[in-house]
């Protein structure tokens, strides 16, 4: 079966995808239908099975591997499924997991020896001993995490993904503004979503835990954060900067920040989480859109919609 990503306008699609999400409704004319999201390691896509039974939603778990035939239309400049027919897999030695699990398109072991580079780039020994006690004690889920349910680098290695683009960035611009403390910005991109190892689970299709519900992956960074580096003994005021980083990097208290940004990395940080954040959100919006068209608005973007240029490069 072809990729999700691969689908084209009017073909009849046979295979397996994993359900992300199913909710039940019901037209105006009292017609049960049930809207579905569905997966592969390319993307997703929105389906809907109409004249729908209880045991179509009895099938369509979220979480659950499914067998699908339905047919591709594009609404709103954006492919769609309309479902014929689904039913259980009983084989489950049928189901390769990996086909449906969303992974950054950068090789892992690339982003493994980026972040190697940037742990031996710092100057600042008390920065460098911190980042790599830190990122060590999460670095199995650090590396293979997604970085949030569905709003951005939502795959495999998302937090490993967004904390290297992001420290990218704070190079670029400790660069061009050289007052800018270069190691206390890249330490802060590299760590400040590490609480994810712990507020997220199940990286097939990621869900919050109930210590992520509850605490969000700030509170919960900055308790590891400080267990960790009391350990260490450092004397120096760097483990108090680093702090606020973490508490800070979402930049407003109504955006979940414990506080606001009150250093010029902190805000830094911030800055570049959003850039890195809403970029990725758009890019996805994006994709599927044909040129000369927009996006549905966008609510993380000022419920915005977007429009794709035509390509002047043809």
């Amino acid at each position: 079966m072809k990729w999700i990503k691969e689908f084209l306008d009017g073909e009849r699609i046979i295979g397996q995808l994993l359900v992300v999400s199913a909710t039940k409704g019901v037209t105006e004319k009292g017609m049960n239908y049930i809207n579905v999201t569905f997966q592969d390691k390319s993307g997703t896509l929105d389906a809907k099975k109409w004249d729908a039974s209880d045991e179509d939603l009895q099938i369509l778990v979220p979480g659950t591997v499914v067998n699908v035939d339905g047919r591709i239309n594009v609404y709103k400049g954006a492919n769609q499924m309309k479902i014929n027919e689904v039913s259980k897999v009983t084989d489950l030695s049928e189901i390769d997991l990996s086909s449906f699990q969303r992974v950054s398109p950068i090789p892992l072991e690339l982003m493994k020896k980026k972040l190697d580079a940037y742990l031996n780039s710092f100057t600042d020994k008390d920065v460098e001993v911190i980042t790599r006690a830190v990122i060590s004690h999460f670095y199995d889920k650090y590396i293979t995490y997604p970085a949030a349910v569905k709003i951005h680098h939502e795959f495999g290695s998302g937090i490993i993904h967004h904390s290297l683009a992001m420290a990218d960035l704070a190079e670029d611009i400790a660069k061009r503004y050289p007052e800018v403390d270069r190691d206390i910005l890249v330490a802060g991109a590299l760590m400040h979503d590490i609480g994810k190892t712990i507020e997220y689970e199940n990286p097939l299709m990621p869900a919050q835990t109930t210590e992520g519900k509850l605490c969000g992956h700030i509170a919960i960074m900055y308790a590891e954060f400080k267990k960790i580096v009391d350990n260490l003994n450092i004397k120096s005021e760097v483990p108090i900067l680093l702090e606020h980083m973490i508490l800070a990097h979402h930049g407003k208290l109504e955006w979940g920040s414990p506080v606001a940004p009150a250093t010029r990395e902190a805000w830094l940080l911030s800055q570049i989480d959003l850039i890195d954040s809403h970029l990725m959100v758009l890019s996805k919006a994006l994709e599927p859109i044909e040129e000369g068209s927009f996006t549905p608005r966008l609510w993380v973007m000022d419920d915005v919609s977007f429009y794709k240029p035509k390509n002047r490069k043809k």
